[in-house]
């Protein structure tokens, strides 16, 4: 039970800290209060006696304040306004040219959202401010400290507003998006996958009982603690049926194991299973795999035509496929006495290969950059696998046909 809330807890944490609302609501909260602190000490007797021993930071005229204090939320609405419509039209852009499933390495951008919370926490704290600054104040009583405050985190935001141009013009190529769906395609992998070979598969009968999905979603991961200790407790040996980042329709089978079970153990098992509605490249390494896969052929299609960035793409797959090759997944998981108790399907590299290069090879195999990319590439991996090795030699041998074919082809054209 405890398992099963901390991974509801985790999804929810997910979907609430990778909202592009989170940072900007923080940090919006954390201008709010420290208007109202600034404020309060402005018009206590602390803040009042330093203004009187600090006679240039009196403001005498209330509506000089409301003015200053008007024309910077005016234009700090206008900045935030203009900045987000230029990231937006940039990453429309990007999606276009791409693939759309990397809009959420664009919109999830920390950087971005960090700077929009500054633009609204600039915001709130101006309006906060106009709201004391009360018509006839003069002297001590206007909170001049607050203001001037609010003047220095202006020029702190245009000099932002500087930057952010640099920032996003840079983050949107095309080059820094592959090498970030790349870098996190790895971290995800070197959580999911161990340095040591596995050991002998246990031979083991097909389990002939089946546990139903009660709902339709995607299968991203296992909570493996909570299915472990499901299966001690109730001497079973179960297999998870389906492949991480696969769509699974309700009624259909999710779990299989060596015998039958109450309905309400089967419900704490497929709590273990939670299906969601949007995957993910954390716990789901193979959709990191997609998303470059992807890049690449939207890159060879027709109407963008741009073999140069697919071939960034292979290169980031290439990259990644020798780490796999290098690493292998935990897909048993046995109790304290050695017992196998939870087989989880893994994608095995020859899944991985035929899904995303056998996918972008035929697209690209008209296109001669293409071809020689994947032949210098295809014999630097390194595999004691002979399955692999033929599988890398059937495409190798297709693209040496191709090539000489367009050889023979130049040479009747001469």
């Amino acid at each position: 039970m405890l398992n099963t809330i901390r991974t509801w807890l985790q999804m929810r944490y997910r979907m609430i800290t990778g909202s592009i609302a989170f940072y900007p609501a923080v940090i919006a909260i954390l201008f709010a209060a420290f208007a109202m602190t600034l404020i309060w000490f402005d018009l206590s007797g602390p803040g009042l006696g330093l203004k009187e021993k600090m006679g240039w930071m009196s403001l005498k005229d209330a509506e000089a304040a409301r003015s200053i204090v008007s024309t910077i939320a005016a234009g700090i609405i206008t900045l935030t306004v203009f900045s987000f419509s230029m990231v937006m039209i940039v990453i429309n852009q990007a999606a276009s040219q791409l693939s759309n499933r990397v809009l959420d390495q664009l919109i999830g951008n920390r950087f971005q959202q960090v700077v929009l919370g500054i633009y609204i926490g600039t915001i709130v704290f101006a309006l906060l401010l106009l709201t004391t600054i009360r018509k006839g104040d003069t002297g001590r009583s206007v909170p001049a400290l607050s203001t001037y405050t609010l003047i220095v985190i202006v020029v702190v935001d245009i000099f932002l507003f500087i930057y952010f141009l640099h920032y996003i013009t840079r983050s949107v190529k095309y080059e820094v998006i592959i090498q970030r769906i790349h870098h996190e395609t790895l971290g995800s992998m070197e959580k999911a996958l161990d340095a040591e070979p596995p050991s002998m598969p246990e031979a083991t009968a097909p389990l002939p009982f089946v546990i139903a999905s009660t709902g339709s979603g995607l299968y991203t991961e296992v909570d493996r603690g909570s299915m472990l200790h499901l299966c001690i407790e109730h001497d079973l040996q179960v297999e998870v049926a389906e492949l991480p980042g696969s769509y699974v329709l309700k009624g259909s089978p999710l779990i299989r194991m060596d015998r039958p079970v109450p309905e309400e153990v089967s419900r704490k098992f497929l709590r273990s299973v939670p299906l969601a509605t949007m995957e993910s490249v954390d716990g789901n390494y193979a959709f990191g795999f997609r998303q470059l896969t992807e890049v690449a052929m939207k890159a060879l299609s027709p109407g963008i035509n741009d073999p140069g960035t697919a071939m960034l793409a292979i290169r980031s797959l290439f990259n990644l496929f020798e780490y796999r090759l290098e690493h292998h997944p935990h897909e048993r998981l046995h109790d304290e006495q050695g017992r196998l108790r939870v087989t989880i399907r893994p994608w095995s590299f020859e899944q991985l290969f035929k899904a995303t290069v056998l996918a972008v090879w035929d697209y690209g195999k008209g296109d001669r950059s293409i071809q020689h990319e994947l032949a210098n590439l295809l014999p630097q991996l390194r595999t004691g696998s002979n399955e692999v090795k033929e599988m890398i030699q059937r495409v190798e041998r297709a693209i040496e046909k191709d090539l000489n074919d367009r050889e023979k082809e130049v040479h009747r054209l001469e």
